[in-house]
């Protein structure tokens, strides 16, 4: 509940609290969307540059990959300018519907293993990853329409 709280303030406070570096290109289904799965992640102590450069440099060719492959339909990462709230980066990738959820975390490893077949050296990534920042939450919140 309380990051589902969060994810409410956050968006209501982006223009504000929020800097968006990341948007997927134009996706004109993306008023389609239904769902949005939100990641939070917080980068380590004097590794927030060197976690958003990761994000751009690796994280982003993955996702264009898995999104051409039709697992979502835009994704935005959003960098926390508060140092009040538990995270640095939010992860929002907006769905069409529950089966593009069902299949997200599975797209995104077929998308990394399309772009980087070398099993060792994904492995490093993930590696190198995980001294970079820790994972704070996920939730998956429903659009609404006006």
């Amino acid at each position: 509940m309380y990051m589902r709280y969060l994810f409410l303030v956050a968006a209501a406070l982006a223009p504000v609290g929020c800097g968006a570096f990341h948007t997927s290109p134009a996706a004109p289904a993306e008023s389609d969307a239904t769902l949005a799965q939100i990641y939070f992640w917080r980068a380590k102590p004097g590794k927030l540059d060197e976690y958003t450069r990761y994000v751009r440099d690796v994280a982003e060719p993955i996702d264009l990959e898995a999104r051409r492959a039709g697992a979502f339909l835009s994704v935005r990462t959003y960098l926390a300018n508060d140092s009040t709230v538990p995270w640095t980066h939010m992860r929002v990738f907006l769905l069409r519907d529950s089966a593009q959820l069902r299949g997200l975390s599975e797209a995104l490893t077929a998308a990394g293993v399309r772009l980087q077949p070398d099993s060792a050296r994904r492995r490093q990534q993930s590696e190198y990853s995980a001294t970079l920042r820790d994972r704070v939450g996920a939730t998956v919140a429903q659009l609404v329409r006006r």
